[in-house]
């Protein structure tokens, strides 16, 4: 199979869809591979070091799209790429599709089979694609939090571990998944006083197992949510339903409530936010004002640390990667159930039911997609 990587070019993404040595992998399987030149340049990979591993350089995008069976990337394709995209094309990347009706409908009109990364499953019930890039997030939250809190930045000008008579920030992570877990920690980590939020008794009880002394939890409901929040000098919001648009969970009336110059780092943009006043920014203008309270909502936080991000994200994406390339998209996908998950456009249908119900698309079976 010819497999292709283009550059990112989502503002300020740095991180790219195929490391030198995933390239390696898939020449070694038999497989031609070809990355648009200095793609991987933003996460310290020289088109040299892709020579090295076997693989070729193209001079553009469209060089690639034109040439690939199999495009991998980080993000969701923009417009321009997704005009590329053509009938029978393999797109294995980051979709958040639930949030985004010009994105689904123009992978619906390519005829392109798109997995998403964001739902692939493994055995234990876990999203292995999204897991590294949640643990990226999720520890980059307090960081850019407490940022986002000093007062030249608009925040309340609060430390986030406080000095001897000055009690530290009180942060409030909502959700205590993967994000919400390593958001927590190095909050506790960077001295704040923590409190994690979630509906599930079984995950609250494995946290304070887990992490007992470190940080607090609480359960999650809506009177629970905004009273802790209502105390909270940084709330991150750090909710997820697979493949489908994020709840709100904080809505603009309430923010009345909150301490002014509180900072809201909302992890969950990518699937449309959990807060109703957010919108998704940049790195290069990542903050923004809302009655008072400060909101950072960057789409692609991991891009901020992009080696770092983009190793992870390879060494989660390989063994899938060469699956489909090995096998072909139909047969890796009837092998491993999981990867099956992933599916979410194919042949102008939609296959995730989710992502349908967001959108209001009619759906089809991942299994029916498997047989046409």
């Amino acid at each position: 199979m010819h497999i292709g990587c283009p550059k990112e070019i989502k503002p300020q993404e740095f991180r790219v869809g195929l490391t030198p040595n995933a390239a390696h992998e898939a020449v070694l399987h038999g497989h031609t591979v070809t990355v648009e030149t200095e793609a991987g340049v933003g996460a310290g990979f020289s088109d040299a070091d892709y020579i090295a591993a076997g693989a070729q350089i193209a001079a553009n995008a469209a060089d690639v799209f034109a040439a690939a069976d199999m495009i991998v990337k980080v993000k969701e394709p923009q417009p321009g790429e997704r005009q590329m995209l053509r009938e029978g094309q393999i797109l294995f990347t980051y979709l958040h599709l639930a949030p985004d009706a010009a994105q689904t409908q123009d992978l619906i009109a390519s005829g392109a089979t798109c997995i998403a990364y964001e739902t692939v499953t493994d055995r234990n019930g876990g999203l292995p694609l999204l897991a590294p890039m949640s643990e990226v997030a999720g520890r980059l939250a307090p960081q850019v939090g407490a940022w986002t809190l000093q007062k030249a930045n608009g925040g309340r000008g609060v430390l986030m571990g406080g000095v001897p008579g000055v009690g530290p920030a009180r942060v409030a992570v909502i959700g205590g998944g993967v994000v919400g877990t390593q958001a927590a920690r190095i909050a506790a980590g960077m001295g704040a006083d923590v409190t994690v939020l979630d509906r599930s008794l079984p995950r609250l009880r494995y946290l304070d197992d887990t992490f007992a002394g470190v940080f607090k939890t609480g359960f999650a409901s809506a009177g629970n949510t905004i009273e802790l929040a209502m105390q909270a000098d940084m709330i991150i919001g750090a909710v997820l339903i697979p493949g489908a648009a994020a709840p709100k969970l904080i809505s603009r009336a309430q923010l009345a409530d909150l301490k002014p110059g509180a900072a809201l780092v909302d992890v969950a943009i990518d699937q449309g936010g959990c807060f109703e006043t957010s919108r998704a920014t940049t790195h290069q203008d990542p903050i923004y004002d809302v009655d008072g309270i400060m909101h950072y909502c960057v789409a692609n936080m991991p891009g901020a640390v992009a080696r770092t991000s983009t190793i992870a994200l390879g060494n989660a994406t390989m063994p899938f990667m060469l699956a489909l390339a090995d096998k072909g998209w139909r047969q890796a996908c009837s092998d491993d159930p999981h990867l099956l998950a992933g599916l979410n456009v194919h042949a102008g249908q939609v296959t995730y039911a989710a992502v349908g119900a967001a959108l209001g698309i009619d759906t089809i079976d991942p299994q029916d997609a498997l047989r046409q």
